[in-house]
């Protein structure tokens, strides 16, 4: 039976070279309204990412991961982006973009706790 609380999530990738469209599953956001729940769950699995690109820098992969967190956690001493309300942190995580860190289309579901939900998720689609 599925859980009470309406929650949205998208799967965070990393698109070396956008022009291949090709990607890894690195994490997931979720968002639980409800629950005032924003967090996202990620694995950088460096030596995979290496046999599938390179070139990729796994220093600034870090970096934009760390800003991705920093936003989802909307520390007030942030910068713009980190100081708005949780909903549009989601949002703006998950625009549509062609950079390195991407993620995909926003997908619903129901849940009882949205923590628990974002560990299956990542457990699922990432690792």
């Amino acid at each position: 039976m599925p859980g009470n609380h309406l929650f949205e999530y998208a799967v965070v990738r990393v698109v070396p070279r956008v022009e291949r469209e090709e990607f890894l599953n690195t994490g997931v956001i979720l968002y639980c309204r409800s629950l005032q729940f924003l967090q996202l769950k990620y694995t950088l699995h460096e030596e995979r990412l290496k046999h599938f690109c390179e070139q990729l820098d796994i220093t600034e992969l870090k970096e934009h991961f760390c800003a991705f967190d920093h936003i989802c956690n909307g520390r007030p001493e942030g910068d713009p982006i980190s100081k708005l309300d949780m909903a549009s942190r989601f949002r703006w995580l998950t625009a549509k973009r062609s950079t390195v860190v991407q993620t995909s289309q926003v997908h619903p579901g129901l849940c009882d706790d949205p923590g628990e939900m974002l560990e299956k998720l990542h457990t699922q689609l990432v690792l």
